[in-house]
């Protein structure tokens, strides 16, 4: 399992602008530049984070990008799934009737906690700590 490049792309630019004062407002071009994403795929990534309500946008001269929410309640999970959708390792995890094999795979409940633990991590991984340069903190 890999996160997409979208993904990967969009946790770089909410930590990039959390990173920056919450009253600025920065241009596209900066956060290529800040962020080594190509401006022509950064496009579509910020339109998926302004969608999602995690960024806001600026249209003219002073216009730009902000995170639109406190880093410190943003979470990895919430901003990979606003690019990919739910994480699920794997299919049987989805509810309902996602796998006939659900209540007797002797492999079902090592999915379950191996999901669970993803999600714990990501969950715990706070964008403003990982902007102030904090990793590993969210065990």
């Amino acid at each position: 399992m890999q996160i997409t490049r979208a993904a990967d792309y969009a946790v770089r630019v909410v930590t990039y602008l959390a990173s920056r004062p919450p009253d600025l407002t920065v241009r596209r071009s900066e956060i290529a530049r800040a962020t080594n994403v190509a401006e022509s795929f950064l496009a579509k990534v910020l339109q998926q984070l302004v969608q999602a309500g995690m960024v806001t946008s600026q249209r003219g001269a002073g216009g730009g990008f902000r995170l639109a929410v406190d880093g410190g309640t943003l979470s990895l999970l919430d901003v990979v799934e606003a690019m990919e959708g739910p994480l699920r390792l794997n299919s049987c995890l989805e509810r309902g009737p996602s796998c006939k094999r659900k209540a007797w795979c002797p492999a079902h409940e090592v999915w379950v906690e191996a999901q669970a633990a993803l999600e714990r991590v990501l969950r715990g991984a706070r964008v403003s700590d990982l902007a102030a340069g904090k990793s590993g903190q969210h065990a």
